[in-house]
């Protein structure tokens, strides 16, 4: 007999640890596993066995809409992934889904028993080194080295960094690491009276050589919708590799 039992986040992390090595790539949601009274867990179980798990949202962002963002089913199971999900849902009542492409089982839930979908934002990984001059652009670290080697140990925070021209800030730009290891997020953000010079693709690009100077593998998002971000992100050697969709779940 299938069920979906609700289970804290120790129980269902050797689980994960085998879904991240699966995917094989940054993983957005990450972090809000645990993140006290963000989430709620559930194993799902055939008899005596774990063959699985579920997450839904409800805390942060998701408080009053609780969001299945994760499933995942080991391979012995999985000629039963339909029965399983369905267990999931009827245990946990989620009204959205939001899910990341990379993972194909929950993508597969998601647009199989979701409605009115639409793209949240594009996942971005590196994929070619540029070099882009600097145009007279001065880069200066603002968080010290100290900060951004516990931000990286904790998986929480990250480092700023900044592009000076002729005394002004041009570009603001980080890396956060509150993503599942080794992968540090790259942000930029381009003063008004500095865009459409390049600087923004530089900075990332200088970015992305930080993060590998750390140890970590830099990745990016941008909102399926901007444009302007995908062509600096491009330019500076990332490559899109999945959207965050979400949507409705239709009740069973």
């Amino acid at each position: 007999m299938l069920n979906a039992v609700r289970a804290e986040y120790h129980d269902v992390e050797p689980l994960r640890n085998i879904h991240r090595r699966e995917m094989n790539c940054q993983i957005v949601h990450d972090s809000i596993h645990v993140r006290q009274g963000w989430t709620i867990e559930y194993v799902l179980t055939d008899g005596r066995t774990n063959c699985g798990y579920g997450s839904i949202a409800v805390g942060g962002p998701w408080k009053d809409k609780p969001t299945f963002y994760e499933f995942y089913i080991l391979p012995e199971h999985r000629s039963r992934v339909f029965d399983l999900f369905e267990t999931f849902l009827a245990a946990s009542e989620p009204r959205f889904f939001e899910v990341q492409m990379n993972d194909v089982m929950s993508t597969v839930m998601a647009l199989t028993y979701g409605r009115n979908i639409g793209t949240e934002s594009i996942v971005f990984q590196d994929k070619e080194k540029s070099a882009l001059p600097a145009n007279g652009g001065i880069l200066r670290r603002v968080t010290s080295e100290q900060e951004i080697q516990t931000a990286m140990e904790q998986r929480q925070g990250g480092g700023e960094w900044l592009l000076e021209l002729n005394g002004a800030v041009a570009v603001k730009g980080g890396i956060l690491f509150h993503y599942n290891q080794p992968y540090g997020d790259i942000y930029m953000e381009v003063a008004e009276p500095f865009r459409r010079r390049g600087l923004g693709s530089f900075l990332v690009q200088e970015l992305k050589r930080e993060c590998y100077e750390l140890g970590a593998v830099p990745c990016a998002r941008c909102n399926s919708t901007n444009v302007a971000s995908r062509r600096t992100l491009q330019r500076a050697g990332f490559v899109p590799v999945a959207h965050i969709l979400n949507g409705s779940i239709t009740a069973l």
